[in-house]
């Protein structure tokens, strides 16, 4: 879906966001500044080349900035622009849900491993 198709901030944000890779690398630059290969390591079970893709679309959509230094072999660095930092609050909002659900269906949260607050 694109964005500029969408009717409504809802549909905005879910077209957004809608990528569970995408919310896991947010989660990931919540942290900080990382690199390509730290996010790589950082985001289990996403594949270079979806990496790559997700990042373009977050980039392209002005939620990350990509910083490449001028070096043999090429340093690049991701961060969250000022809106991808906006969505903080957003995605404190979705952990919180996501463990009371998990709480009140008997799911166990072993599997989450996230450091913090969510996002």
């Amino acid at each position: 879906m694109e964005h500029e198709q969408a009717n409504c901030p809802a549909e905005i944000a879910i077209s957004l966001l809608g990528s569970k890779w995408k919310l896991l690398i947010l989660r990931e630059l919540f942290k900080g500044m990382r690199r390509f290969g730290e996010l790589a390591r950082s985001v289990p079970g996403i594949s270079q080349k979806m990496l790559t893709q997700q990042l373009r679309q977050m980039e392209g959509d002005g939620l990350v900035n990509r910083k490449i230094y001028p070096e043999v072999p090429p340093r690049v660095e991701y961060s969250l622009t000022a809106i991808g930092t906006s969505l903080k609050p957003v995605l404190d909002a979705m952990h919180k849900w996501g463990a009371k659900y998990m709480m009140q269906s008997g799911k166990s949260d072993a599997a989450c491993k996230v450091k913090g607050s969510a996002a």
